[in-house]
């Protein structure tokens, strides 16, 4: 077995999305706490366990599929790099991983419910919502949700149903963003069918408009959080906050655009952290947010 091709089957370039559980750490103003972001790092590198066991459950249960497929195919498992027995070896072992991380957590029965309802609907969408029309895109979003609640239980910090709101519309419409690339590569009736997806070629439309909708919702809630009485015991300057709605919708207006041009990879969260105009807006918000607390 190559080490080199099963670190890839583990896809450690998709763990940057388990970044998503310091949000909650970093907006309870805890990103100078080194408890806080160790608590953390518990929870990313317990998400990117989890996450590679089940990118291992996906690629063998589509490795058949995903021969046929113009990008996919080379993928370890498609292209025989790795068998399916050494990859299915290997998923117990990063579940158990990734479980014991809770011993390191302050409320660790928190933090294992949070795990537990990421693996059930991870399997869940693997097995079976993934070929469900509008089901598989909520489920995505959900999945990217549970991080951010997970990065509260690991470090006991409150709920805020603000960020849980932003962040469903938010992760829908970049779950929209992913199955609209998906199915523009197989636009023709045949190819949608042999993808396993509940779609037809005619519901890319609709899939774009929607997902249109649910990124300028984002904003929409962004200016509703600036005048709830949460922000004024966060922040000394809560109106430089509405700075930052223009950017989410120049961002996910970019985002769509890009898709509906054909140059949306598979994967638009992982595109946003790698793309350096995203990672520029991502420093505008964070200077706003850092003007908004501490500017007296």
């Amino acid at each position: 077995m190559s080490v080199t091709a099963m670190i890839r089957a583990m896809r450690p370039h998709h763990w940057l999305k388990n970044g998503l559980v310091f949000i909650p750490i970093l907006l309870n103003h805890d990103a100078f706490d080194p408890h806080a972001l160790w608590l953390g790092l518990i929870a990313f590198v317990a998400f990117s366990l989890i996450a590679s066991a089940i990118y291992l459950l996906n690629d063998i249960k589509d490795v058949e599929a995903d021969r046929r497929h113009p990008t996919k195919c080379k993928r370890p498992l498609a292209a025989g790099e790795i068998t399916p027995t050494q990859a299915y070896a290997a998923v117990p072992v990063l579940l158990i991983a990734a479980f014991s991380t809770a011993a390191l957590v302050p409320q660790p029965k928190n933090f294992i419910l949070a795990l537990l309802a990421y693996l059930f609907l991870a399997l869940a969408y693997l097995l079976f919502l993934k070929r469900k029309l509008l089901v598989d895109v909520l489920g995505l979003a959900a999945m990217h949700t549970l991080r951010i609640l997970a990065g509260n239980a690991a470090a006991a910090v409150p709920v805020s149903s603000w960020l849980l709101a932003f962040a469903m519309f938010l992760f829908l419409s970049l779950a929209l963003v992913k199955r609209y690339a998906e199915l523009r590569l197989t636009q023709d009736q045949s190819g949608l069918k042999k993808a396993g997806r509940g779609y037809h070629a005619e519901d890319i439309e609709a899939l774009s408009q929607l997902g249109m909708a649910s990124g300028c919702t984002c904003a929409l809630i962004m200016a509703l959080y600036v005048d709830s009485a949460n922000v004024k015991q966060l922040y000394s300057q809560p109106k430089l906050i509405w700075l930052i709605c223009p950017i989410i919708l120049y961002q996910m207006a970019r985002i769509w655009f890009l898709a509906r041009r054909g140059q949306m990879p598979d994967d638009p969260l992982v595109f946003m952290i790698r793309d350096w105009r995203s990672q520029l807006m991502g420093l505008v918000v964070v200077l706003i947010m850092v003007a908004a607390t501490f500017v007296p």
